[in-house]
């Protein structure tokens, strides 16, 4: 068993409401609640920034901190720049195109810090279901997307599990809903967890244990379209600002995105190109919504979030990237699952990127208005 698998297991036995919302603590009420529809529209441009102070020092560290390098129809990733006293780099991991800020602290630094700023453009996805057009996507990017990873095999009990979720399925369309409602329907959002979860599919498959947070959850869903041969992919991100449809739980509070980080998905279907999904925000709305945990679609809090997120997503988050099994550069630790926490490394080994009191990092964002 894998230290990540040990590791899970052991964590986890409209519009215009937007201006009204509080800039934290989010004490929305299910009065400002209003359908969640989002519809692709108008961009909105972020200024995000990612403040590291480390102190003390303990020999020589090195930091790594992702940066926007997803390019869509629904994100513009811009420039980014930093500052600090430590020797910094832009680089990429060449597998999958995830860029990141790479610094070296020398062990004599009074004051370590850096801070990286960027800037992107993002807004709402909607599918519009009625219109099929082609999609002309390289096919050897579509068999990358099928592949099999450490956290997301594509074979035994995923398989298995996927053949039975999609039994009577057709048409690529069907396979996905039908996989998409079985993680919905089997899962559950399990607040224990540290961080956004480890996206070990297999042990969660084989334990019968289906709580987690969104990296396990949209990663049962990425995995069981991929057993199946749909390409899908895990898409890394962060929520920035409040939700413009009053959830609590769909926001970001600018000041302070401690715990935003929130991982999604995508399906490539051949009528439609790469299509938005998010099963595991809709986990979240069931248990972490209301006082009480909702155990079905059918409520007026869930229904419209249960529906929206299955071909659509708010504007109000940035994507890192795609990336799988990352091999920082220059790391001592080892390869990473996915990539969108800063990451350290000293003497003692490396830092918790899920105590960002500890490490120590501060992340924040701001709106530019036109």
């Amino acid at each position: 068993m894998t230290t990540l698998r040990r590791s899970f297991l052991k964590n986890t036995a409209a519009t215009a409401l937007a201006a009204s919302l509080p800039s934290f603590g989010f004490a929305q009420t299910p009065a400002n609640r209003t359908l969640f529809a989002p519809q692709s529209g108008a961009w909105r441009t972020f200024e995000v920034t990612t403040r590291v102070d480390i102190a003390p020092l303990n020999g020589a560290t090195r930091v790594w901190l992702p940066i926007p390098s997803v390019n869509s129809d629904y994100q513009r990733s811009l420039e980014s720049s930093f500052s600090g006293n430590g020797a910094a780099r832009f680089m990429q991991d060449g597998q999958d195109g995830a860029k990141m800020l790479y610094v070296e602290f020398a062990a004599d630094e009074a004051k370590p810090f850096v801070e990286l700023t960027s800037r992107v453009q993002t807004q709402n996805r909607a599918t519009d279901w009625s219109q099929k057009t082609a999609h002309v996507e390289n096919a050897d990017t579509l068999r990358y997307f099928t592949r099999s990873t450490d956290l997301i095999p594509t074979d035994g009990i995923v398989r298995t599990t996927a053949l039975e979720a999609t039994k009577g399925a057709r048409t690529d369309l069907q396979k996905v809903q039908q996989i998409y409602d079985w993680v919905v329907t089997n899962t559950y959002r399990e607040p224990k967890v540290r961080g956004c979860g480890e996206g070990d599919i297999q042990t969660m498959l084989e334990t019968g244990n289906l709580g987690g947070k969104c990296a396990d959850l949209n990663a049962i869903f990425v995995g069981l379209c991929r057993a199946v041969g749909i390409p899908a992919r895990d898409v890394y991100g962060i929520r920035l600002v409040p939700s413009a449809f009053g959830y609590k739980e769909l926001s970001g509070n600018p000041a302070s995105l401690k715990g935003a980080q929130h991982c999604r998905s995508e399906a490539y279907l051949k009528d439609y190109g790469w299509v938005a999904m998010d099963p595991a925000d809709v986990a979240k709305v069931m248990r972490m919504e209301t006082a009480d945990w909702i155990k079905n679609t059918t409520s007026p809090v869930v229904a419209p979030v249960n529906k929206a997120l299955f071909g659509g997503w708010e504007g109000n988050w940035m994507a890192y990237n795609t990336a799988h099994d990352v091999s920082l550069p220059n790391a001592k630790g080892s390869t990473l699952g996915f990539f969108m926490y800063p990451v350290g490394e000293n003497a003692a080994g490396r830092f918790d990127s899920y105590a960002p009191d500890d490490f120590k990092y501060q992340i924040t964002a701001r709106e530019i208005k036109a």
